[in-house]
């Protein structure tokens, strides 16, 4: 089989970082007490702001080297590419309510009680969130969980400027840098990026093995199933738990096509905007390919439970921006559970008329707190044992 991102791999044999260059800002320890102490400022960041600064500083957000200034911010929510015209999904800021920060501070960014970075502020602005709201999100309803977060909990002022890293965030959950990541690839084959943001089902463990057979995929590749553990919607489970859920898994299957890692990253639950997001962080991660499913990221409204974005409107937005990134896209899959055959595509299902069994999220929750017995065909009995323990 052709691959289709051969031309694309680097001489290691495995895909370049978006922008060429994977940027590592974390200062050397024995240089760090003097950046700090040509300090004047202190801003203590939230769990969001701490996910932002760490992937910045692993090279996850490359090329970027610190948080967007206000031409950039403008230009990514007006056309999802910053000012220079490389493609960004969503816009990358620290939010302060501080009057007194001013252009030209050198800013100690701390998290729980560690140095995290020190900010070098070139920029900082009162944006205006309804047109941030509607351009990234689709909407200006609180409704959406992203224009709450933006309208509710991010602070008046945007900082921009480059960041220098002290510390990595300490957390229950190991996050392997881009640079650890790709030392575990194969060279010279496909990786197949599967993020989630919830505990891993059957249904998710098909779709993403099954992706591997897809005729854009090398003929040895290997899955990277790479979970966000960071702050997502309110009712979904805490990253603490969905970590477990994951180590579990990982241990259970023991697949050598498929390895695990996890992302420090707050979800916004874009629809398409996050989809590209999501694009370009794989990429550095090492990915060529990108499972993406019919509503990547899409979220409901909380009064109507209507939809904000169209069906596929993700898939067709990451399709768009594909080539330019330098990824492939891998739609993913409508299985279902048939009696007769397991699991199958829906549109299989159909044609031969089989049987299928469903179990809607409330059920299963429910089920979940009565104690009742969960099919395995649906959840893994693992997944099963650590949720209830939660």
């Amino acid at each position: 089989m052709i691959n289709s991102q051969e031309s694309n791999k680097s001489k290691n044999g495995l895909i370049p970082p978006y922008g060429e260059e994977l940027i590592d800002l974390m200062v050397l320890e024995h240089h760090q007490e003097e950046i700090k102490s040509k300090t004047n400022e202190s801003l203590e960041c939230s769990d969001r702001n701490a996910c932002d600064i760490e992937l910045l500083l692993v090279g996850g957000f490359s090329p970027l080297r610190g948080f967007m200034n206000e031409e950039d911010y403008n230009s990514v929510v007006t056309t999802n590419r910053t000012a220079s015209g490389l493609l960004f999904g969503l816009p990358l800021v620290l939010d302060t309510d501080n009057h007194e920060l001013q252009i030209g501070d050198s800013v100690l960014l701390t998290y729980k009680g560690q140095d995290l970075a020190i900010l070098e502020i070139e920029s900082k602005w009162e944006p205006d969130k309804v047109i941030e709201a509607k351009n990234c999100y689709g909407t200006t309803s609180l409704e959406h969980p992203a224009v709450r977060m933006i309208t509710m909990e991010r602070k008046r002022f945007y900082l921009g400027g480059k960041i220098q890293g002290l510390k990595l965030p300490s957390r229950v959950f190991p996050c392997k840098t881009p640079k650890e990541v790709r030392e575990t690839l194969p060279k010279g084959e496909d990786v197949v990026a599967f993020q989630c943001r919830n505990p891993i089902h059957r249904a998710h463990y098909e779709l993403f093995t099954r992706a591997l057979k897809a005729k854009n995929v090398s003929n040895n590749a290997v899955v990277l199933v790479h979970p966000t553990c960071g702050p997502t919607q309110q009712d979904d489970i805490p990253g603490s738990v969905r970590f477990q859920t994951y180590e579990k898994l990982a241990a259970e299957v023991n697949n050598p096509n498929i390895r695990w890692s996890y992302l420090p990253y707050s979800m916004h639950m874009a629809g398409p905007r996050e989809a590209l997001q999501h694009m370009i962080i794989r990429r550095n991660y090492g990915c060529t390919h990108f499972i993406i499913g019919r509503d990547m990221a899409g979220c409901k409204s909380s009064i109507t439970g209507e939809d904000f974005y169209e069906p596929y409107e993700a898939q067709e937005f990451a399709k768009e921006c594909s080539k330019e990134l330098g990824m492939d896209t891998v739609p993913s899959l409508n299985l279902v559970y048939t009696e007769e055959e397991g699991y199958v595509t829906a549109a299989h299902a159909e044609a031969l008329g089989l049987h299928i069994k469903k179990l809607s999220g409330t059920q299963f929750r429910k089920m979940l707190r009565s104690g009742e017995q969960i099919p395995e065909w649906f959840a893994f009995k693992s997944v099963v044992d650590v949720l209830r323990a939660a």
